[in-house]
């Protein structure tokens, strides 16, 4: 069996935004370069960000997010937590909990394992912490980011192990069977839902992770009209078909309480 590959504390970038206390950068380095060392493939770069955020409203003010580069595989964790310490241990677990399953899902894809075997990669309810948006009127909130990329056909299991492995609420993709814009999320802890811009179930190539299709259209809005809906409701995100490309679109709450915007590329 081929041993871990170890990364140096000293590998591990971090970057701090607000006023955390002195020695948290190196306790981070030293956590995460823990966790990547269980990986047994070689760990290209990893990024550390810790942000404190001033709000006194804010329970849980300080974030604290992990980007990683495993051998080409990008593997993301954050989580918020009342303190930088205890967001630098609840990060570590997370992401090891993460390149764990990554570890399972490869061996499983180098022995081919069926997909009803119990060393095949899933998703299952895991202990963590998913850090919520910071409360702000609806006449605040603005499209802070948008984000336009090419997506490539995947598969709904393909779908639902990136968002797994980027520690993401949803993931956009075109779906590789009906053609179409989709978006898988969770419905709950352990179980996923895909809704589409045309609903095509009869189309979908075949998976395996416990995922649900829905029947429901997307609904045809322009971007001010996607907002003033998403400002209507609780929920963190909003996938609809765009009026003016006829894309599927992700129209999603960030951390900030601001608006983040996700399209394929026209």
């Amino acid at each position: 069996m081929p041993k871990a590959t170890a990364i140096a504390p000293a590998d591990v970038r971090v970057s701090v935004v607000g006023d955390v206390p002195g020695g948290t950068a190196e306790y981070a380095q030293a956590k995460i370069a823990t966790a990547a060392g269980h990986v047994r493939k070689p760990v290209l770069r990893a990024r550390v960000r810790i942000t404190v955020h001033p709000n006194p409203a804010v329970r849980r003010p300080v974030v604290a997010e992990a980007n990683l580069d495993v051998n080409g595989t990008l593997v993301r964790a954050k989580v918020d937590a009342p303190t930088a310490r205890e967001a630098v241990d609840l990060l570590e677990a997370k992401l090891r909990r993460r390149l764990d399953r990554l570890a399972r899902h490869w061996a499983a894809t180098r022995s081919r394992t069926p997909a009803n075997e119990p060393n095949r990669w899933r998703r299952a309810a895991e202990p963590g912490n998913r850090p919520t948006h910071i409360p702000r009127e609806p006449d605040e909130r603005r499209i802070i980011g948008h984000k336009s990329f090419a997506t490539s056909p995947a598969t709904i299991d393909d779908a639902a192990f990136e968002m797994d492995a980027m520690d993401y609420d949803f993931h956009l993709f075109t779906e590789a069977g009906s053609g179409q814009d989709s978006v898988i999320y969770r419905a709950d802890p352990t179980d996923l839902r895909v809704a589409q811009v045309n609903p095509a179930p009869a189309q979908l190539s075949p998976f395996s992770v416990p995922a649900t299709i829905s029947t429901r259209p997307a609904p045809l809005l322009s971007v001010d009209e996607a907002v003033a809906q998403l400002n209507l409701t609780d929920l963190p995100f909003l996938f609809y078909l765009d009026a003016e490309h006829a894309r599927g679109c992700v129209l999603y709450r960030r951390y900030d309480g601001h608006y983040g915007l996700i399209s394929p590329a026209v």
